[in-house]
């Protein structure tokens, strides 16, 4: 599934829609974020997360959300299974970001 932009406006019909959803929030001045964010996409066409929406989320744009997610860093990654939070973490090495969304949404 292809990344997609999610927002304050936006974000709780996303959630609604979508059983198991990572969020990847971000800013354009992170470079960590940069780095991050073609692994991340890769991630969004392997097998193993076709059922997992990845929402990307820029996160000096939306502080309703990053309020909700509990963002303290960037990049952070929050994991949700039926609208509810249920994991995240601030992170940089996709093997972290696989590790949170296999074992808090696919376990």
């Amino acid at each position: 599934m292809a990344l997609i932009n999610a927002n304050d406006q936006n974000y709780q019909q996303l959630l609604q829609e979508n059983e198991n959803v990572l969020i990847k929030f971000y800013a354009d001045w992170c470079g960590n974020c940069k780095l991050i964010a073609p692994k991340i996409r890769r991630m969004g066409e392997e097998e193993q997360f076709s059922k997992l929406a990845i929402l990307d989320v820029n996160a000096e744009e939306n502080p309703a959300l990053r309020k909700l997610a509990g963002v303290d860093n960037l990049p952070y990654f929050a994991v949700f299974k039926k609208g509810e939070l249920v994991g995240g973490s601030a992170a940089s090495k996709i093997e972290f970001v696989h590790e949170l969304v296999n074992s808090k949404l696919l376990s």
